[in-house]
C-alpha cells in the first residue's frame, strides 16, 4: 500500500480534457461490427428480393472470415500508426507507462 495522496479526477473550474490523439478516432471493433450488421442487412434484403439464393452457413462463414481479417488488419494498422506517432509502448508517453504517482505503487 502507498500513502500517497490521491489525484483528483478534476478540480473545480478546470475543464475536463480528453487524452490527446483519441478524440476523433473510432475504435476498430466498432467499425467492424457496424460493417457486419450492414452486410447482414444487405444480404437479407438481397435474399428476400429473390435476386440470389443464399446458404446461411456459407454466409456466416464468410462474415466471420471477413470480420476476423478486418480486426487483424485494423489492429496492425492501429499499432503501426501509434508507433509512427511516437506514442508506442515503452517511451513513457502513454497513460500506462508505470511512471509518476499513479504507477509508482505497482509491483
Amino acid at each position: 500500500m502507498s500513502a500517497q495522496k490521491p489525484i483528483p479526477a478534476f478540480e473545480a473550474g478546470q475543464p475536463v480534457r480528453e487524452p490527446l490523439g483519441q478524440a476523433g478516432r473510432p475504435r476498430i471493433g466498432t467499425v467492424v461490427w457496424g460493417l457486419i450488421v450492414v452486410a447482414l442487412a444487405a444480404l437479407i434484403v438481397i435474399s428476400k428480393l429473390g435476386l440470389v439464393a443464399l446458404n446461411g452457413n456459407y454466409v456466416l462463414i464468410g462474415l466471420m472470415i471477413g470480420a476476423g481479417a478486418a480486426l487483424v488488419i485494423g489492429g496492425l494498422l492501429s499499432a503501426r500508426s501509434r508507433k509512427s506517432n511516437g506514442s508506442g509502448v515503452g517511451n513513457g508517453s502513454g497513460q500506462d507507462s508505470g511512471t509518476g504517482p499513479a504507477g509508482s505503487d505497482r509491483l
